[in-house]
């Protein structure tokens, strides 16, 4: 089916031969002009813009005199003064209280080599924030500077990076969560050419790039939407967002107006735009349950928003349809199997949601201080995903940017504090990579996780790369569950799969067991046994699904994975196979304290 193009694919401005058309939504506006580097900024030099048709509140015109790389600004006139405004539709800005700037797409070199967006079961998301994942001493990182550590995350078998919100913000730092231009890249990464030389890298790694998008709010400083036109009611913002108490968010009265046609093309076409032109391989929108309800509780008739639903379907959908193998994916964090229903079904129409089912059992169980008090049906629940009606409509992880900031801690350091390094710390952090990396979902890590980092996220603090070498058989033993969780080696493609059967949850000595499958047979069939106890398990037996040998993949107590571990006989990766009981159609295992294994079988 062929794509219309958008309303408003001619917004902000345009490069052709010979001149650029300038274009702006300014609805109450009695007069717009553009000025710039072309007309030489004064009054004398700006140029007016046309309405264009009757009712439609755009204007435009076509400036002989301007070229891609022209800095530009509309003055926007309603009654009094003008007022100096930056293109909402800027692909690119000096900064976010500076000039627009002239951005053509056809600049961007993609090179020759076609990119392939892995299968979405294949998937192993990793969360960065550009500032402090790849910061050059005290400089906070670029895009190319994170080119650089794009091998690291290719050795590592990361296939998809989630980028934080990149976009226009204030000040000289930002986790991005308050973007002041949402068609624009930050001037301290780089800026969009930049961003486009990282996506190509990544994909030329086979590293599929998801860009994470803020629609819920927006600012709320250095916003230039803000009584964009001049026009508002009752002390809110204006024409892009709502004017009455819907305005309101907790970081700001300025939600969008969902139920403005213009506003969701504004929104829709940002996203388009980063799909499309920029050739991101999926979106990541924040916060979807601000979106469709004020305080974010969707369960609440009152709070709800329909506004926001409407557009989050009705977006998706046509996003849907441009390119449907681009991931789309909600934290939405409501457990609402709506999020990921088809838009013709009445639901949202992503892909995948952020689950709450899955990190807060799991922290909780990994965090607690006495093995007692560990709750390992909990765990199970969340492993089992029992909402799912497929595998990827999940992200699983025991670490985000959420997670590890505003007073909460990395995991290693919340289970001991002040401690990270020691033997429980990293222990349990290491049975947080194995839940994540062989339950049921799309598996994240948020940056340093694999190394073991401990210091919660703060933009101003880069990560301690050191603990690459501190934390070294640590971060082999990510490698190794990585490397199952995408059977790259041809012995684990269950864990790829859809379906879980847990074998035994048993909550006195802490310790489950669990099938996980895709079709079934060798190659396919793993079984992963985890002891959330200080205790040695030995001679546990367990039923299995099939007879056969099973062979011992990953026991994450292996001395390789730290200098400290190796609790039982079985320490090897080559260690010697489940004994199968014929008998008793079962076997017995042996499980260090804290501690995972993962067998699959070989034939």
């Amino acid at each position: 089916m062929p794509i219309a193009p958008s309303p408003h694919a001619g917004m902000g401005a345009v490069p052709h031969h010979g001149g650029v058309t300038f274009r702006v939504w300014a609805p109450n506006a009695r007069t717009v002009h553009v000025a710039g580097d072309f007309s030489g900024w004064d009054a004398a030099g700006r140029v007016p813009l046309a309405p264009d048709h009757a009712r439609s509140g755009t204007w435009s015109a076509f400036v002989p005199q301007a070229r891609s790389g022209s800095q530009y600004k509309f003055l926007i006139r309603r009654g009094g003064p003008y007022r100096w405004r930056i293109d909402p539709f800027a692909r690119e800005v000096t900064h976010s209280r500076g000039n627009a700037v002239v951005f053509d797409p056809a600049a961007i070199d993609w090179g020759e080599k076609p990119f392939t967006m892995p299968g979405w079961d294949e998937l192993v998301l990793y969360e960065l924030h550009v500032g402090t994942f790849a910061a050059d001493g005290d400089r906070p990182g670029t895009f190319d500077t994170a080119i650089g550590r794009l091998d690291h995350l290719a050795w590592l078998g990361v296939n998809a990076v989630e980028v934080m919100p990149p976009f226009s913000f204030a000040g000289p730092r930002s986790w991005g969560y308050n973007p002041s231009h949402l068609f624009t890249i930050d001037t301290s990464y780089g800026g969009p050419l930049a961003f486009a030389r990282f996506v190509r890298a990544a994909h030329e790694r086979g590293i599929a790039v998801i860009l994470d998008v803020v629609q819920n709010h927006l600012g709320p400083t250095d916003l230039d939407l803000w009584r964009f036109d001049g026009s508002y009611r009752r002390g809110y913002g204006g024409q892009y967002f709502y004017n009455d108490r819907r305005a309101l968010t907790p970081w700001g009265a300025t939600r969008p107006n969902y139920d403005r046609k213009q506003v969701r093309n504004f929104l829709r076409d940002s996203a388009v735009m980063w799909l499309e032109q920029f050739r991101v391989d999926g979106l990541r929108f924040d916060g979807t349950n601000y979106i469709r309800s004020r305080w974010g509780n969707i369960h609440h008739p009152r709070e709800r928003i329909g506004g926001g639903h409407r557009h989050l379907a009705a977006m998706t959908a046509d996003l849907r349809v441009r390119q449907p193998w681009k991931l789309l994916i909600a934290e939405d964090m409501q457990r609402d199997p709506l999020v990921t229903t088809p838009p013709e079904h009445g639901g949202l129409g992503f892909h995948s949601q952020w689950d709450a089912d899955f990190v807060h059992p799991v922290r909780r169980a990994l965090e607690t201080p006495w093995d007692a008090d560990r709750d390992t049906t909990a765990v199970a629940r969340a492993v089992t995903g029992h909402y799912l009606r497929a595998a990827h409509e999940r992200v699983i992880f025991t670490e985000s940017h959420d997670e590890v900031a505003n007073g909460r801690s990395r995991l290693p350091e919340t289970i001991n504090p002040g401690a990270a390094d020691s033997w429980p710390a990293r222990k349990r952090a290491a049975l947080g990579l194995a839940l994540v990396l062989t339950s049921a979902g799309m598996p994240l890590l948020f940056q340093g996780q694999e190394f073991c980092e401990d210091r919660w996220f703060d933009d101003r603090v880069p990560l301690s790369w050191d603990k690459t070498h501190r934390h070294s058989g640590f971060l082999h033993l990510a490698r190794q569950f990585i490397r199952l969780r995408r059977d790259l080696d041809g012995t684990t493609a269950g864990l790829r799969g859809p379906h879980t059967a847990l074998l035994r949850v048993d909550d006195q000595r802490k310790v489950l067991v669990y099938h996980r499958w895709w079709q079934g047979g060798p190659g396919d069939d793993v079984i992963v046994a985890v002891n959330l106890s200080t205790q040695v398990i030995d001679g546990y037996r367990v039923g299995l699904p099939r007879a056969g040998t099973w062979q011992l993949r990953c026991n994450s107590d292996a001395p390789v994975f730290g200098h400290d571990f190796g609790a039982t006989h079985a320490t090897d990766l080559d260690a010697a196979p489940i004994p199968w009981d014929h008998q008793q159609a079962s076997a017995e295992l042996s499980i260090g304290p804290y501690t995972a294994l993962v067998y699959s079988q070989d034939d």
